[in-house]
This record gives C-alpha cells, sequence and structure tokens, in this order.
C-alpha cells in the first residue's frame, strides 16, 4: 500500500520561495468573528516538576507537528518553561490520508501513524496528562481524494463519520485539515467545487462539537474557506500559515486573530533567528497562535527557546 506523503523540504522550500516576497511583511486584513465553537486561546497550564502545582503561561497558543515516519509524538511533552508550563499546547499527529478507494474517500493511516495511535499509552496519554492537546493531521495522497471535491453532503458527511470514528477510537482530541498532495482529478475523481470544504467542516462540528478542528490553509480548500462564510470558518479552531520561515496571516471569515497564527516555523529548516523575529511580531500584532512543524527528536530547547522567550517570556528545557 502507498505510505504517507509528507511535506519535504524541496517542495516547501519551493513554496517559500514563490511565495516570500508577496507575504514577507504585510498580514492579510481580517474578517470580524461570528459565534464560534473555538476557544478563546490565551492561557494554557501545565503541571510543575513538583507535581504539586500548576504552573500557567500567558500567550499565543503553541502547536507542534511531528513527522511520526520519523520521531516520536511524546517528544513535545519533553519541553517545559522554566515555571513548569508546557512549552508546547497542541501536538498534531502527522499524517494520516484521505485516500480513494475506487468509488469514495477513505480515511488511511500508514504503519508509522497506526503504531502511534496503537501506542497511545506512551505517545498520546501522556501528553494529554500534561494538558497538551492531540490532534490528527489528514493530508491527500496523489489519488484524486480530497476535502475540496465532495460531491455531495452526504459524500462529506460519510468522511467526517470516518474521521470522528478515528478520533473518538484513540481518544484524540481534534483534526487538522491538511489540502496538499490531492491532486484532483487523478483516478476520474471530480474537481474541486466551492461548497466541498464547507460540507466537510460542517459535517466534522456537528460530529465533534466539542473537538478541535485545524486548518493548514493551503490549496483549494483554503482558497475555498477564504472565499466561504463565517458561518462555516467559525466552526474552526485554528488557521495558519503554511509557507515555512514567512508571515501571512490566514483571512478566514469567521476567525479572529486569537485564532490564526501568521508565522510559520520549521524547526528543522527555519533558522533559529528567523523564529524569534517571528515569534516577536505575533506578540506585537497581537495574534493567538504560534504554529511549528518538524520538531525532530532529541535535545532542541536552545531552538524552542529562540521562540517561547518572545511568546512567554521564559526558555525552554528538554527532559
Amino acid at each position: 500500500m502507498r505510505t504517507n506523503a509528507t511535506r519535504s523540504t524541496k517542495t516547501r522550500a519551493s513554496l517559500i520561495g514563490i511565495c516570500a516576497a508577496a507575504v514577507a511583511a504585510i498580514a492579510l486584513p481580517l474578517a470580524p468573528m461570528s459565534a464560534s465553537a473555538a476557544p478563546t486561546p490565551h492561557t494554557t497550564t501545565g503541571t510543575s516538576t513538583a507535581a504539586t502545582t500548576t504552573a500557567t503561561k500567558s500567550g499565543p497558543t503553541s502547536i507542534a507537528y511531528v513527522e511520526v515516519n520519523n520521531d516520536q509524538l511524546a517528544n513535545v511533552g519533553r519541553y517545559t518553561l522554566a515555571n513548569g508550563a508546557n512549552a508546547f499546547d497542541v501536538a498534531i499527529i502527522f499524517a494520516a490520508n484521505i485516500n480513494y478507494d475506487g468509488s469514495k474517500a477513505q480515511l488511511y493511516f500508514n504503519d508509522n501513524v497506526q503504531k502511534t495511535l496503537d501506542d497511545a499509552a506512551t505517545q498520546i496519554r501522556p501528553l494529554q496528562a500534561k494538558g497538551i492537546k492531540v490532534s490528527l493531521s489528514i493530508l491527500g495522497n496523489h489519488q484524486g481524494a480530497g476535502f475540496a471535491n465532495f460531491t455531495s453532503q452526504a459524500a462529506a458527511a460519510d468522511f467526517a463519520t470516518q474521521v470522528s470514528n478515528a478520533v473518538t477510537k484513540y481518544g484524540l482530541d481534534g483534526v487538522d485539515l491538511d489540502d496538499e498532495y490531492a491532486e484532483y482529478g487523478n483516478n476520474g475523481t471530480a474537481q474541486p467545487n466551492a461548497n466541498s470544504a464547507g460540507w466537510l467542516v460542517s459535517a466534522l462540528r456537528a460530529d465533534m462539537p466539542n473537538k478541535l478542528i485545524s486548518l493548514y490553509n493551503i490549496g483549494e480548500t483554503g482558497s475555498s474557506l477564504s472565499a466561504g462564510s463565517s458561518t462555516v470558518g467559525s466552526k474552526i479552531d485554528y488557521a495558519w500559515n503554511p509557507y515555512y520561515g514567512s508571515y501571512q496571516a490566514p483571512s478566514i471569515p469567521g476567525l479572529t486573530k486569537q485564532h490564526l497564527s501568521p508565522a510559520a516555523v520549521d524547526i528543522q529548516n527555519t533558522s533559529s533567528t528567523t523564529a524569534a523575529s517571528l515569534a516577536k511580531r505575533t506578540v506585537s500584532d497581537g495574534y493567538g497562535v504560534f504554529m511549528t512543524y518538524n520538531l525532530p527528536g532529541g535535545d532542541k530547547s536552545a531552538y524552542v527557546s529562540s521562540f517561547t522567550k518572545p511568546l512567554y517570556g521564559q526558555a525552554a528545557t528538554y527532559k
């Protein structure tokens, strides 16, 4: 079976090169927020090393994608701030796939994603016990199936049910939608349409009223939701810029600054100087989310500190 597609350095670097000049300095305008199930991502908590007090931090919600083909999700929980609070607030398993079985979209886990889910006792539950949310990213897999080409509400609802069942089965806290590598039209699949992504988001929110839904703001799905209504957009909790090393706020009707990350950091490829600069700008501009990708194994606390210091006023430690 086809293994999970990943965001390759080559692909991401080429995207950054195309977009950097256009997005380097100015965040996009934001639409006013309507009623939303999204939490206000201001204050998070973590258990101190003494395990008798609860440490808090104030600042943006920090996101950590982990390529579980290469690294352990549990590493996210090893980073704390000087006062014991979690350095990261949301860990995202990268990535499950949306596949095509010849008639409809199917949720698929490669061996490494499946192992991470099966090893929840060591990879997921310890993070949740610390107060860190764990989400599952879902990514296209070159088969023509994606979030933007469901041809009916029923088809979108069917895939949403597959996703919500997996979230329930593995005790996860939400899902992340990443519309890369779908290759719409492959295997005779439909081309994207203006309604599909909204159908899916609405179905996911109906199935998972208290879970996170985040958007890696790229591809046809990002374009559709950016052009859509606040009624749909407000059903999303977070959305972020997909171009690493750059600063560009998504413009999703229904979401305010508190639900957006204009900064995008690839921990293994974005310089620490750039990460620090993006973190400072996130705080000064009043945004509520800071997205990082590609957290590796081993002690990267010096790098993580480059953005936790401007975000929270504290260095990070690795335990």
